[in-house]
């Protein structure tokens, strides 16, 4: 009996000098506030070229079945396939809408590209596109021969390029070539290809450039010295 009530006293007093209650210290309570997360729906805002309206001209004919959009005009005719994240409508007999199908990061890339695209194609074959390049150096010359562009860029042989059909090619005062058509992708392509052979360097300048490209110079050894 003695033994059992000598234990308790131990564990009475063990109990009160871990709570404090011999320092007369308190544990206190602080109040934890609930932190929640809520998820919230982001909508992709829509795109500012993909909500404009493609004119048509009365001399351009469209045929829409589909996803498969053909453009006929005085120039040729064009066709797009459009994706499934992008839908095309003809509101008016004139006008053409591209609106997205689904809400996602994709379809709002491609709708601003795609009405892009489907107003090239109108633009295409009513009026056409052109690419103006110009040739800078001392020698350099090009000449339209038949179906061939024919350039001299200071190689040991000239240049010979076939011109793609669909394209022409004008040369003017030997250095200065234009490429046009309808379909605005080969004559960019075309451009890039003429170029390709004679980019710009950047301290005199020499080769094919763009007529509207601004070329970086840079200084030479030369002028660094003083």
């Amino acid at each position: 009996m003695a033994s059992s009530l000598t234990s308790s006293f131990q564990f009475s007093n063990l109990k009160s000098g871990f709570f404090g209650e011999r320092n007369e210290l308190r544990a206190t309570s602080v109040p934890v506030p609930f932190v929640g997360f809520s998820r919230k729906t982001i909508e992709c805002k829509e795109s500012r070229i993909g909500k404009q309206p493609v004119l048509v001209p009365s001399n351009v004919t469209i045929t829409l079945e589909g996803q498969d959009l053909k453009v006929k005009g005085p120039l040729g005719e064009l066709g797009l396939t459009y994706p499934r994240e992008v839908l095309v409508e003809r509101v008016e007999s004139g006008i053409l809408r591209i609106r997205k199908a689904v809400e996602t990061r994709r379809a709002n890339q491609m709708h601003g590209l795609f009405r892009t695209l489907t107003d090239n194609l109108v633009v295409g074959v009513s009026k056409g596109f052109e690419k103006k390049l110009q040739l800078v150096g001392v020698g350099y010359r090009a000449m339209v021969e038949g179906k061939e562009l024919v350039l001299n860029l200071g190689f040991s042989h000239p240049v010979k390029m076939t011109i793609p059909e669909g394209l022409s090619v004008k040369v003017e005062e030997n250095t200065r070539i234009t490429v046009s058509g309808y379909d605005k992708s080969d004559i960019g392509q075309f451009a890039a290809s003429i170029r390709r052979w004679r980019p710009p360097e950047p301290y005199k300048g020499k080769g094919i450039k763009y007529a509207d490209e601004i070329v970086r110079r840079k200084e030479g050894k030369a002028g660094k010295k003083k």
